[in-house]
């Protein structure tokens, strides 16, 4: 009798329950592991399978007998598990992995620091519109694991692939691969810029010429991603005219590419705001055409789609202050778009969990833009008001201890005419459990002013 492979599954969070349910459907032995020993509705969303549970042990101690280690995303791979596993022969591989070695579908990933989310969901709408069996999977919050085995060949898998993720990747192949922009982020986990940069590149591996990658001609770091895969690559931009892809010419997008040079849209039918959304928007167009979907397709997308959750989201009008919720503006880059979306004065959240990328950035763009005063709170308040000070405009940043006292002070800050503005520039954790529950707190508190 063969023997049957054993998985151990370090990290029980969405993606390790999806790889759980997966591998023991395929015949594995599967021993789950957490640093936590409790995990609240854990054995619920387990239920129909047979697992060994381990939860609180040191994974060190798992290993006799592994076949296969799924690490958490968040878990760095110098972690000396995961190096003693492979010393020993583990295959250690991530959950898009293995999820990609159960799909049929075709893959087409959008990576990069900020924007990913918009573009991936933007992206799957634009595929559904055009009529093919669509699944929106990976880091935008339902792990490929879940429904790999539900796609056939035909169908589409768009993909937020995170550089956590893509770390341990073995086969993948994106069809298509988008990259939105590179700035710092996660340099906690992974130790330097370089390493950050180079998990994201990680995306191109095992493309071929037969594939395409879509890349930001204005930012240097994506444009020389060129030079690291052998597929088609078409750019965008907002400033320069591309080799092939798409740019601007004043308010019209131009696509170049295909033998046709010449106007796509005009930006201004665009729904969602913003010059990133510009770029969103072009990024998502280009994957979509290399993939053969039919431009009108695209065009009606773009004039109708209005954008997703926590993402620059308009919350409510009360007392004529607007509310705005971009909880998912977790890094000093994606805090500096939703600043300059800013159409009105505007009162600023600042702060929450370190993840060592600092404030400087965020402080630079505030000079002639419309925010006029910040409030700040969490881990990263003291290097936020170190930081305001050095800009001259610790007299406008106001430093709060919970988050709802934060909101309501911006209330107070606020007149007729303003928005309040909730992107931290920072992580949740500590203070929430994701970027998600923050943004509803803040639906949920704004909601019951008068």
């Amino acid at each position: 009798m063969a023997h049957q492979k054993t998985a151990l599954i370090v990290g029980m969070a969405k993606s390790g329950i999806a790889a759980a349910r997966l591998l023991y459907e395929n015949g594995y032995r599967v021993i789950i592991n957490d640093m936590k020993p409790e995990i609240k509705g854990l054995f619920d969303a387990l239920s129909g399978i047979a697992y060994e549970v381990r939860l609180g042990d040191d994974p060190m101690d798992l290993l006799d007998g592994v076949d296969l280690l799924i690490p958490s995303p968040i878990i760095p791979f110098f972690r000396p598990f995961i190096v003693e596993a492979k010393r020993r022969g583990i295959e250690v591989i991530s959950e898009i992995e293995l999820g990609y070695r159960y799909a049929q579908a075709d893959f087409v990933c959008i990576t990069g620091t900020n924007g990913k989310t918009t573009c991936t969901t933007l992206t799957g709408e634009i595929f559904k519109a055009a009529g093919r069996k669509t699944f929106v999977l990976g880091n935008i919050g339902v792990a490929i694991s879940a429904h790999a085995m539900e796609t056939r060949p035909g169908d589409v898998i768009v993909a937020e692939t995170a550089a956590l993720q893509l770390e341990g990747n073995v086969r993948f192949h994106a069809k298509a691969a988008g990259v939105c922009n590179i700035t710092p982020d996660h340099i906690d986990r992974f130790g330097s810029m370089e390493k950050y940069i180079a998990a994201k590149a990680k995306i191109f591996d095992n493309q071929t010429e037969a594939d395409y990658a879509v890349l930001n001609y204005d930012d240097p770091i994506v444009r020389g991603f060129e030079k690291l895969t052998p597929a088609h690559v078409l750019f965008f931009s907002r400033k320069e005219q591309v080799p092939q892809g798409m740019y601007m010419d004043g308010d019209t997008i131009m696509l170049r590419w295909n033998g046709q040079d010449g106007p796509f849209m005009d930006r201004r039918e665009i729904y969602i705001p913003g010059g990133h959304n510009l770029e969103n928007a072009m990024l998502c167009a280009l994957l979509a055409l290399s993939q053969g979907v039919d431009a009108e397709v695209i065009r009606e997308t773009l004039r109708t789609f209005k954008g997703v959750e926590h993402r620059i989201e308009f919350v409510c009008e009360r007392s004529g202050v607007r509310y705005i919720n971009d909880s998912k503006g977790t890094n000093p880059d994606s805090t500096v778009k939703a600043i300059e979306a800013m159409d009105r004065p505007t009162v600023l959240i600042l702060g929450g969990y370190d993840k060592h990328t600092g404030f400087e950035e965020v402080f630079n763009a505030l000079p002639g833009s419309q925010v006029k005063a910040c409030v700040v709170l969490g881990q990263t308040a003291d290097e936020i008001m170190e930081t305001a000070k050095r800009h001259g405009f610790e007299t406008v940043c106001y430093r709060c201890e919970t988050f709802r006292e934060t909101v309501e002070k911006c209330r107070d800050l606020a007149v007729p005419g303003d928005n309040v503005l909730l992107s931290p520039a920072c992580a949740s954790w500590g203070m929430f459990d994701n970027y998600e529950q923050r943004g509803q707190v803040f639906k949920t508190i704004v909601k019951k002013f008068d």
